[in-house]
């Protein structure tokens, strides 16, 4: 299946001003699921593109500006062809079937980044919650429990489009039932890897293909987690949607936190009072 990605961010000021350095997140990672079959990147005031792999791999666009202008347009183009049209077409090593299981020691060293807890503080609250899944026997299918914590956020939560930056801590979703796709991610992957299980923040796109995904994915990026499981890799699970990620998600960035993961950084050189707003539109959709 063919995905058309247009991706507009446009900052604009009340005068001219200069640009700091600016770091864009926006070109999918390729793969045996997901190739690019085309993509352009326009930006103005006139600037310098450099290109690099962070240490996720993931690709940097590096943009050095050599003019000044009341308006920061960047403007991107990508169609690509998505190959993982059957989410569930994986089988686990027989040791983690079924939870609790133990990485091999030769991928221990490895995904130990991806256990690393940024609010352990929360471990009650997300032991409450994730305490009907688990019931009270000693081991559980590791398939069906992730799949059942991940279809329960769209029935218990509510989303929330937040505009302000940042990420709510597991605790305050929790608390609320309510948040953006980034806090659902946030919550899914720190409840995994206070679980034992190895998991990461994924920023990408999602196309229009329920009423829920609808809500999400109009105008804006999208973000879900990904778990790593022996015998299956990485596997991502959308708890916004209540979905495994799939052929309607395209995967931009994978990162250790949610902040490694921003589509576009950068600053302007000039008082705060002359930013005078920015606009971001996303559009994906299907051409085969």
């Amino acid at each position: 299946m063919k995905l058309q990605i247009d991706h507009s961010t446009r900052y604009h000021y009340s005068q001219p001003v200069s640009f700091g350095t600016h770091r864009l997140m926006i070109r999918p990672l390729e793969g045996h699921d997901i190739q690019i079959i085309s993509s352009g990147l326009n930006i103005s005031p006139a600037c310098r593109i450099r290109w690099m792999h962070d240490v996720f791999n993931n690709s940097i666009a590096q943009v050095t500006f050599t003019e000044s202008a009341p308006e920061l347009v960047i403007d991107s183009q990508v169609v690509v062809e998505q190959f993982n049209t059957n989410p569930f077409d994986f089988e686990l090593d027989p040791t983690a079937i079924e939870y609790p299981f133990s990485y091999a020691d030769t991928e221990k060293n490895d995904i130990a980044p991806y256990l690393l807890r940024q609010h352990p503080e929360d471990d009650p609250a997300i032991l409450e919650w994730v305490k009907p899944f688990r019931g009270i026997a000693p081991r559980i299918n590791t398939q069906e429990f992730l799949i059942a914590l991940n279809r329960s956020v769209p029935l218990f939560f509510t989303y929330n489009r937040r505009e302000e930056p940042g990420v709510q801590s597991p605790g305050q979703t929790l608390q609320s039932r309510s948040g953006s796709c980034r806090d659902f991610a946030l919550l899914f992957i720190e409840t995994a890897r206070m679980l034992g299980i190895a998991a990461r923040f994924v920023s990408g796109y999602l196309a229009q293909v329920s009423t829920q995904a609808e809500l999400v994915a109009a105008g804006a990026t999208h973000a879900w987690a990904e778990v790593y499981l022996p015998g299956a890799g990485w596997k991502g699970f959308d708890p916004t949607c209540g979905i495994l990620a799939a052929e309607n998600h395209v995967r931009v960035a994978v990162a250790r936190v949610p902040s490694q993961a921003i589509p576009v950084t950068g600053s302007f050189i000039g008082a705060g009072n002359l930013f005078s707003g920015m606009k971001v539109d996303v559009m994906v959709r299907k051409l085969s």
